[in-house]
């Protein structure tokens, strides 16, 4: 018998002796767990077992509360993806290590194709505002967030000529629109003013 041979009849084994478990051990919480093991043991010893896409769905059995768990397979730009009653969130690994997006920004972020977006992956760990707000670099932009103004992306020469004025902290303050189409070029929208870029000149218009 060949090694694939071999691997594939030891999972069938185990897991007819897993499946024997759960006929007899019935719904309770302990036994359904030692069954989850079993088959967590199998699925590792079959081809393509290990290394591949996960989705894990559990509850918990003190208060009901679900969380759902997502990992990416191997590799740079890999994430893991939470969901819990406290929020949503994602830990990326890439050059930098692994970093997290969470809360207001997170949902930004998916929202505009995350890791795989021109966005790409995160730079450093959200940080943050002035009022209350909160802000993450990526690699091709920031994500900003404030509870008056939502979430927004600033990017390109738009982002340096905000930045060069103060950024959030600045007289034009934070985002209130993503960057936006005008004739022959781009505009922003922010709660002091408004950056337009236009024929490769940027410029600033305080209200």
């Amino acid at each position: 018998m060949n090694h694939f041979a071999r691997r594939t009849a030891a999972g069938g084994a185990a897991l007819v002796a897993a499946t024997g478990l759960l006929l007899a051990a019935g719904c309770g919480d302990d036994d359904k767990d030692k069954v989850d093991s079993a088959v967590s043991s199998v699925i590792t010893t079959l081809p393509g077992g290990a290394g591949s896409e996960t989705t894990t769905d559990h509850a918990d059995h003190t208060d009901g509360s679900a969380t759902a768990t997502t990992e990416a397979g191997e590799g740079t730009g890999s994430a893991t993806s939470t969901a819990t009653a406290a929020g949503e969130s994602t830990t990326i690994s890439g050059p930098n290590g692994d970093i997290t997006v969470s809360g207001e920004v997170y949902k930004k972020y998916v929202a505009a194709g995350g890791a795989a977006s021109p966005l790409g992956a995160p730079e450093e760990a959200q940080e943050s505002g002035p009022n209350g707000g909160q802000y993450q670099d990526f690699e091709g932009g920031t994500v900003y967030w404030s509870p008056e103004t939502g979430a927004h992306i600033v990017w390109g020469e738009i982002r340096e000529a905000w930045e060069e004025n103060g950024g959030a902290n600045g007289t034009l303050g934070y985002p209130t629109s993503d960057e936006k189409d005008i004739p022959g070029g781009k505009q922003s929208d922010f709660t002091g003013g408004t950056i337009t870029w236009v024929g490769g000149q940027t410029t600033v218009t305080p209200k």
